[in-house]
């Protein structure tokens, strides 16, 4: 019943019926992705791109950056990560500012992605590899890009917020 209200709150006007086709997209979008990535490339197999990026296919069994990894079973991420995105999705209800309600869409786009990813395999696909010489940055995917971008967005916000509010005393 409250996911029946908080889907009508989100649908009262055409505006948010932008962003939730939004998320949509981007769920989809990740989802292709992760299944080309299934299908095309070997897991834990290496696709050379450029000298600092590699399309790769790895199972993540843990959080961020592969934390965590076996000490917990995929329900337990699965539970964690919903709870966590019932309640940005109230904040992004609490909302008044447009921007930040903005990076809320991003965060909850990318956190349902995995979410989705983890319920259907029991990991999560991670495929976009960054690398120089030696350094090494953990694999993902475009659901992290869209978690990554709705806190930017929302970190503008606060420094915009913060800005003015010096600005004004």
């Amino acid at each position: 019943m409250i996911f029946v209200n908080v889907v009508k709150k989100l649908l009262k006007n055409n505006f948010e019926v932008i962003k939730f086709l939004f998320i949509f997209l981007l769920i989809v979008l990740d989802y292709l992705s992760k299944k080309i990535i299934f299908i095309a490339v070997d897991l834990n197999a290496f696709i050379y791109i450029t000298s600092f990026f590699d399309i790769t296919h790895i199972h993540n069994y843990g959080i961020s950056f592969g934390l965590l990894s076996g000490l917990y079973a995929a329900w337990v991420f699965i539970i964690i990560s919903l709870l966590i995105t019932i309640f940005i999705t109230f904040m992004y209800l609490q909302a008044k500012n447009n921007l930040e309600k903005w990076g809320l869409v991003f965060i909850i786009a990318g956190g349902l992605s995995n979410i989705a990813d983890r319920a259907i395999n029991g990991f999560v696909i991670d495929f976009i590899y960054f690398h120089y010489e030696e350094f090494y940055w953990p694999a993902f995917n475009f659901a992290d890009i869209y978690i990554s971008i709705g806190i930017i967005i929302i970190v503008i916000k606060i420094l915009y917020d913060f800005q003015n509010r010096i600005l004004n005393k």
